[in-house]
């Protein structure tokens, strides 16, 4: 019952772009099963009515269908890939960007025991449940507003907020929970990750990040495994790769150049990782990316 309105709707409302008119509301539409591709997952949760996804992110592979979500609370580097899409069946999925400021308002406001302890541990970063009935029916209502413009502006901060709520108090809600604290594991992992992206070029020593990001080596090699699935260093890499790509598609006779940008001194080094990572050498790639459209983050969704 829910599927079948969830279906429609976002059948009706999806754009070429993803967007729509309500901020942070993404709606995605796939007509074909694409090869893997790299992307960000941003803090997101993404429902799926129909089709599936696969992500990877380093070691582990999550895999998501019709009446599932997943959620994702830091922004990490992931390989994407629709399983199940064809036209006449094409996989549809909403997606909505989860906000650390939203998450700790609503901590302040629940009351003693309305949801559970959170322990001490970072938890994985990305994590896939069943959606509950009563998460479908706010995600839904949350859709009809897209057909109801004089009521959009008031209630669909309201629905957010219920949905969010659902989350928070859900399956994966300690991983929710954690966003909107700001001394929890999770936020310190999101501190050196954000760190590690804005520096991506640069050597670094992880004692230097860990102390950055306010914990012990120990711990912080811990809890940046928990979240990430990676070392600092392959998250780095990971990042270094990704962006080595985006160049390519601008300045695909610049392989050595673009390896240097972003941060190998080695053109034999970057060449052999690139392979490993994207499958082909950055010529080869490069030349690809220049005869297709450069695709789209897929990120988490649909």
């Amino acid at each position: 019952m829910y599927l079948e309105e969830l279906r429609t709707l976002l059948a009706r409302h999806a754009r070429p772009d993803w967007t729509t008119a309500i901020d942070g509301v993404l709606i995605s539409k796939v007509d074909r099963p694409d090869p893997p591709e790299p992307s960000m997952t941003g803090t997101v949760l993404a429902v799926i009515a129909q089709g599936s996804k696969r992500l990877a992110l380093g070691d582990r592979v999550y895999e998501y269908g019709p009446g599932q979500y997943l959620v994702a609370s830091v922004d990490l580097p992931v390989t994407g890939q629709f399983t199940q899409a064809d036209p006449e069946r094409p996989a549809l999925g909403l997606g909505l960007m989860l906000e650390p400021s939203a998450v700790a308002e609503l901590l302040l406001e629940a009351g003693p025991g309305d949801t559970p302890r959170t322990g001490g541990g970072a938890p994985s970063g990305i994590a896939v449940s069943d959606a509950s009935p009563a998460l479908l029916d706010a995600v839904i209502r949350l859709l009809r507003l897209l057909d109801e413009p004089h009521d959009r502006a008031v209630l669909a901060p309201m629905v957010k907020r219920e949905i969010l709520w659902r989350l928070m108090s859900g399956e994966q809600g300690a991983t929710v929970r954690q966003l909107g604290l700001a001394d929890s594991s999770l936020s310190h992992v999101s501190r050196a990750v954000r760190w590690i992206r804005e520096h991506y070029a640069q050597p670094f020593r992880v004692e230097d990040v860990a102390r950055r990001s306010g914990m012990s080596v120990s711990a912080f090699y811990r809890n940046f495994q928990a979240v990430t699935a990676m070392s600092p260093i392959q998250f780095q890499k990971q990042i270094r790769l990704q962006e080595a790509r985006l160049l390519l598609a601008t300045h695909p006779n610049d392989v050595t150049g673009v390896g240097q940008r972003v941060g190998y001194d080695n053109p034999s080094q970057f060449s052999r990782e690139y392979r490993r990572q994207f499958g082909a050498p950055p010529s080869r790639d490069a030349a690809r990316l220049r005869g297709d459209t450069v695709p789209a983050p897929v990120g988490v969704l649909p």
